[in-house]
């Protein structure tokens, strides 16, 4: 699977290609080893052999002059033939040891620079994990070739990686720093409660205990929330899947959240059409994550405000929609809205009473039953839209 925003990866060569870039570099060390080679043959073999034929002809002669006859002619030519022969390897064995050696010298630098070329990003990729691996998550290394070869694509993966860690911790440390806000909270008021009786500062009262009562449950609700959240995102959840009616799921939430919205003074409305298809998803789940959003949405809607649920078929899915008015929420923070514990506003959102968790649980829940989640708005003040989808019970294989 291909993450968002992750370099592509190049199946087989391209021109490009680290791989013909080595069979190239190869190629040309050939190529400039033979022309060396040859260069240095005719460079060098001429002149040794003129020099060997004057150094042999020069001793033949003066035995020749010696020799008389028929007999010291035929001697003397195979006498030549000889000299010329020997002339001639000795000159090429020369010219072939130089030409190895020049060869051999050219190799070598072309080599040691190709093989720089190729190490040098591999050693700073090393380095760079390194750090990482001891916790340096800005680390990054520059880009090879703009991701042109593998070892380019290598360096923008690797950055996308060390990004992504960096991401993940920064997620850790402001995890750790939300939870213990979200529990300072309760624990203070608990504990601030209980010094006061205890030094009889404070008198027992029905309102104290309902107001203790409350911030125990407060305590409760987010520890429920974080082992749910810890659940879904380890995938750990029982989910009992099976046929269920869209409707079944819309009602059930309607009857129960329908109150709250005329209490508050929110026009809500449902389209719900009866000729919807079964959906394949468990009934108690789907329920929860219909009710986390509507939830929000009643929330975060101000009055006077407008609250719609909408159900429509999809492809080979039945899409939940829920549609307010309200606050709205601004393009940079749609992406990151299913994150855990994120939050628009922190100091609305507290004082709203949520816990930053409920719509990473909702999106691990639909997933997990095989659908998608997503949020639209145009901005702030301008509404916003949530939806969902569950696959039908049909296309269950």
């Amino acid at each position: 699977m291909k993450l968002p925003g992750s370099a592509s990866v190049t199946s087989g060569w391209n021109t490009h290609s680290l791989g013909i870039k080595l069979f190239g570099s190869y190629l040309l060390i050939i190529a400039i080893g033979t022309l060396v080679i040859l260069g240095a043959v005719d460079l060098v073999a001429p002149n040794s052999f003129n020099l060997h034929m004057q150094m042999m002809q020069g001793g033949t002669m003066g035995d020749s002059g010696t020799m008389m006859g028929g007999s010291g002619m035929g001697q003397a030519q195979t006498s030549f033939n000889s000299t010329i022969d020997l002339a001639f390897r000795a000159s090429l064995n020369e010219a072939m040891l130089v030409a190895g050696g020049i060869g051999l010298g050219v190799a070598v630098i072309v080599s040691y620079f190709v093989t720089r070329l190729i190490v040098t990003p591999v050693r700073r990729l090393v380095r760079a994990s390194q750090r990482i691996a001891a916790g340096h998550y800005a680390e990054r290394i520059p880009s090879v070739g703009a991701g042109k070869d593998e070892l380019g694509e290598m360096a923008l993966s690797f950055n996308e990686m060390a990004q992504a860690l960096e991401t993940t911790e920064r997620r850790r440390l402001d995890l750790i720093g939300d939870v213990a806000h979200e529990l300072r909270t309760p624990v203070a008021t608990l504990e601030g409660y209980m010094e006061g009786l205890l030094d009889g500062v404070v008198k027992p009262s029905e309102e104290l205990w309902l107001s203790l009562h409350e911030e125990a449950g407060r305590l409760r609700r987010l520890i429920d929330d974080l082992q749910e959240l810890s659940r879904a995102e380890a995938k750990q959840i029982t989910l009992r899947v099976e046929a269920v009616s869209p409707l079944e799921v819309t009602e059930a939430v309607v009857e129960r959240l329908e109150p709250q919205f005329r209490e508050k003074g929110l026009e809500f409305s449902a389209d719900l059409p009866s000729n919807l298809p079964p959906v394949q998803a468990d009934r108690d789940r789907a329920v929860q994550v219909l009710t986390n959003l509507l939830t929000n949405a009643l929330r975060y809607t101000p009055v006077p405000g407008k609250v719609k649920l909408g159900l429509a078929l999809k492809g080979d899915s039945v899409e939940f929609r829920v549609i307010d008015t309200g606050l709205g929420i601004s393009l940079e923070h749609q992406p990151h809205l299913f994150e855990r514990f994120y939050r628009v506003d922190k100091s609305r959102s507290r004082a709203l009473g949520g816990s930053g968790v409920g719509l990473t649980i909702a999106k691990a829940l639909v997933e997990e039953m095989g659908g998608e989640i997503s949020v639209a708005s145009g901005g702030v003040g301008q509404g916003s839209t949530f939806s969902f989808t569950l696959p039908l019970a049909a296309n269950k294989s």
